[in-house]
């Protein structure tokens, strides 16, 4: 049988924490300022095109 031993991703080798943390606060800001674009886009378009 293999061995399944539990892997530590905290030490783990080429575990670059800080690129992961800057690559989730880049998606978050991308996706609130997305939705907050699409938002007023359909504000605007409930204003001038009805």
């Amino acid at each position: 049988m293999a061995e399944h031993a539990t892997t530590e991703y905290a030490i783990a080798d080429g575990n670059d924490y800080a690129e992961h943390e800057s690559t989730y606060v880049l998606f978050t800001a991308l996706t609130k300022w997305g939705a907050i674009a699409v938002a007023v886009l359909l504000t605007l378009m409930w204003i001038f095109l009805l």
